[in-house]
């Protein structure tokens, strides 16, 4: 009898054991439901999109927003980085972190399908979720219409002292002279360059929004900004006066198309959530965060198909550049050593 008690009190105690450490498992699990995110995207751009997925998959998404130092930030915390994502603009700023070797390759359908080639590394390690023109705009008044139509005119002495943008070594500025290089060549983008500085109406400053009300003061009447800005002006009651005096052109739509860049996501070497990292990658290449992002902010979806926002829909469809991000990354340090031999800042 003693050993019949002797042997149902060990199976209590394994029994329990094995309990507890289900439970574990299930609470660790439970804890785990999370997926850590650095951005140097703007939180109102983004937050609705996490907001959603966490209310699909029940999966929390936290948010370090941190405008400068990212990538800094990953390679001093290495293995034991919390981040699982990083969402950025810029194809720059997704090659940096590539380059530095603090992202991973992914593989998935999902991903590949709704993402198109020229929109994602060609090793997997970084993904476009939204793409950005680089339009010029022009005062209403005082360019004609046709006036003015590619990148290339920017530089014609025809135009000295009206035009404004940011700064040289800006990443979207870097973005576009790199992009000169892939279809020009080193000596023709650089004589483009300085001709655009020679026509400058001020000193590189501001942002792309700052531009637009730089021609409303009459400072300049020509300038080059990314298109949801123009997007964002023309909701905002303050900064509308802005947006509608002037026009926005899409530039080389006789050539080449307009310049492309885009905000994109790439995973952490180190993930310590990699399948959420990943479930939140694909959800927002899937249609409903694709519809969001353009609805929302005025971007162009990255997946096909995706109807755009009614403002961004008035300006009609265009022809975009084909070439492909990674070729344009890859100048991106001859475009920036450019700026400097041209003292486009200066």
């Amino acid at each position: 009898m003693k050993f019949s008690y002797s042997i149902i009190a060990i199976a209590l105690l394994v029994a329990t054991a094995v309990y507890a450490q289900n439970l574990a498992a299930q609470n660790l699990s439970a804890a785990s439901a999370e997926v850590n995110v650095y951005s140097t995207r703007k939180p109102q751009l983004i937050q609705p999109m996490f907001d959603e997925f966490t209310a699909t998959t029940g999966i929390d998404v936290n948010v370090v927003f941190a405008e400068k130092g990212m990538l800094e930030k990953l390679r001093s915390e290495g293995v034991n980085s919390p981040a699982d994502l990083i969402f950025t603009a810029d194809i720059g700023r997704l090659s940096d972190v590539k380059n530095a070797g603090l992202t991973q390759a992914i593989q998935s359908t999902a991903l590949d399908s709704n993402i198109p080639a020229s929109m994602r590394d060609n090793e997997n390690h970084w993904f476009g979720l939204t793409s950005r023109a680089r339009i010029i705009v022009a005062s209403r008044e005082r360019i004609t219409d046709g006036g003015v139509t590619t990148y290339e005119d920017l530089a014609d002495p025809k135009f000295k002292g009206l035009i404004c943008t940011r700064s040289g070594k800006h990443a979207y500025m870097v973005a576009l002279t790199a992009a000169m290089i892939a279809h020009h060549g080193i000596e023709r983008a650089e004589q483009w360059l300085a001709g655009m500085k020679s026509n400058l109406a001020r000193r590189p400053e501001g942002n792309d929004r700052a531009q637009v009300k730089a021609i409303t003061q009459g400072v300049c009447d020509i300038a080059v900004i990314n298109h949801y800005y123009m997007y964002k002006m023309l909701a905002d009651p303050k900064q509308k006066p802005w947006a509608d005096a002037v026009r926005v052109i899409f530039p080389n739509q006789n050539g080449r198309g307009t310049h492309m860049n885009i905000s994109g996501m790439a995973m952490t070497k180190h993930a310590p959530n990699r399948d959420n990292a990943l479930k939140l990658m694909e959800f927002l290449a899937s249609e409903k965060a694709q519809q969001m992002y353009a609805q929302l902010n005025g971007e162009y979806a990255v997946k096909q198909g995706i109807p755009l926002a009614d403002s961004v829909k008035a300006w009609g469809d265009f022809k975009r550049d084909p070439v492909n991000l990674t070729e344009v990354a890859s100048y991106r340090r001859a475009a920036s050593k450019m700026a400097d031999r041209v003292g486009y800042d200066d």
